[in-house]
């Protein structure tokens, strides 16, 4: 491929600002993902069963992330970029298949399917991109696949405690390089000014990710309620979980418009913290989808301890996600946030001797209540003429 050709492989400014077909028909693969991983946290609710979950968690939304930032980086409609997405699409369902059973039988298809998809795609790069200054961006992110795939490979063939251990290990190292900009021996880290060079494409791709994530709280409980009786708390745990989506949507797209202008403004800072932002929210997404399985499982009793955890301990990492990113892309604090994130858990406390449909009665209602605020902020904010098409939230 002459130099020219590997050029091309590059994103153009004038290149298309919408997702592509292949890039939507890969983002299906993680509806059966997060689906799993409710399903894993609903039938193994425990610390060591959170933690193991927290990992997997952390490795697939990664391999989501990564690979938004390569199809904003390189041009999605190239061929050998088609490819990587369809090959990461067949290990992001490994991936997802192997989620229940990853820490005992298949953990060698989970970490298999992980190095693989990294690695082979920094090869891949490399190879296509030789001779042109694009390859060392692909050589920095080689570089840390293959330091933190040691401790993937090397989880393998541990014993499940031990196998915990190597694997938060190499999650940490994929995730803290990333924060460091991929500092490597000889060629340092990623420039600065590529960051901001994202594009419109970046930003809508992660909306599209929540957008989809929020399915999983419309999959699990329907799942859920298909293989039930249809009692009277089923249907109103399962009704709940309809508007507790309906409200966390809300809660993320509130100013979606100035947020998003304000985004393209610094594209820096946005692309650098939303990956970290945006599994907040993926983890508080799923927490809130196998809260919803446990309660139509059981919506009447007492309300286990755990199960209060992932009601409330749901929407409050949402929250916290969709607050700090806010911030960061806004140089601004949120106020009426900050107050509801630890009233969530407090609330929470109230409710150890409701019924489980009545505690996530509890919990939907003070989702309201941030919705509520947010609108009445912005109420005061145009009532007072502050504003404007760019103004920030408070």
């Amino acid at each position: 491929m002459p130099n020219k050709g590997r050029g091309t492989l590059v994103r153009s400014s004038d290149a298309p600002e919408r997702a592509t077909l292949l890039e939507l028909l890969f983002d299906v693969a993680y509806v059966a993902a997060l689906a799993l991983s409710s399903v894993r946290l609903a039938g193994d609710l425990n610390p060591v069963g959170a933690l193991q979950l927290l990992v997997l968690l952390m490795a697939i939304w990664w391999t989501w992330s990564i690979t938004a930032l390569l199809t904003d980086f390189y041009n999605p409609e190239r061929l050998p970029i088609q490819a990587m997405i369809a090959g990461k699409m067949l290990g992001t369902i490994l991936l997802a298949a192997a989620v229940p059973h990853a820490f005992s039988e298949i953990g060698a298809v989970f970490a298999g399917a992980y190095v693989a998809m990294h690695v082979g795609r920094g090869i891949v790069l490399m190879t296509v991109l030789r001779g042109h200054t694009a390859q060392i961006r692909a050589a920095r992110f080689l570089f840390w696949f293959v330091v933190s795939g040691f401790f993937w490979v090397g989880g393998i063939f541990a014993d499940d405690g031990i196998r915990l251990g190597l694997w938060a290990l190499a999650i940490t190292i994929d995730y803290v390089s990333a924060g460091f900009r991929y500092p490597t021996p000889r060629i340092g880290r990623v420039p600065v000014a590529q960051y901001r060079k994202a594009s419109v494409h970046l930003g809508e791709r992660y909306q599209q990710f929540v957008i989809l994530a929020l399915g999983d709280l419309v999959l699990v409980p329907t799942l859920r309620m298909g293989n039930s009786d249809f009692t009277v708390g089923r249907v109103g745990a399962f009704t709940l979980a309809l508007v507790t989506t309906l409200l966390l949507w809300q809660i993320y797209v509130f100013r979606s418009d100035a947020f998003l202008r304000m985004a393209l403004r610094s594209p820096g800072r946005a692309t650098r913290c939303a990956p970290f932002t945006h599994l907040l929210m993926v983890l508080g997404i799923v927490c809130s989808a196998a809260g919803f399985d446990l309660v139509i499982t059981h919506p009447e009793g007492t309300t286990p301890s755990g199960w209060i955890y992932v009601i409330f301990g749901g929407p409050m990492l949402f929250l916290i996600g969709r607050t700090v990113f806010e911030s960061v892309v806004f140089r601004t604090v949120s106020w009426s946030r900050l107050v509801w994130v630890p009233l969530l858990p407090l609330v929470g406390l109230t409710t150890v001797n409701l019924p489980p449909v009545l505690v996530t009665v509890v919990s939907s209602g003070t989702l309201l209540g941030v919705v509520v605020s947010d609108a009445l902020r912005t109420w005061r904010k145009t009532s007072g003429g502050a504003a404007g098409p760019d103004a920030r939230p408070a």
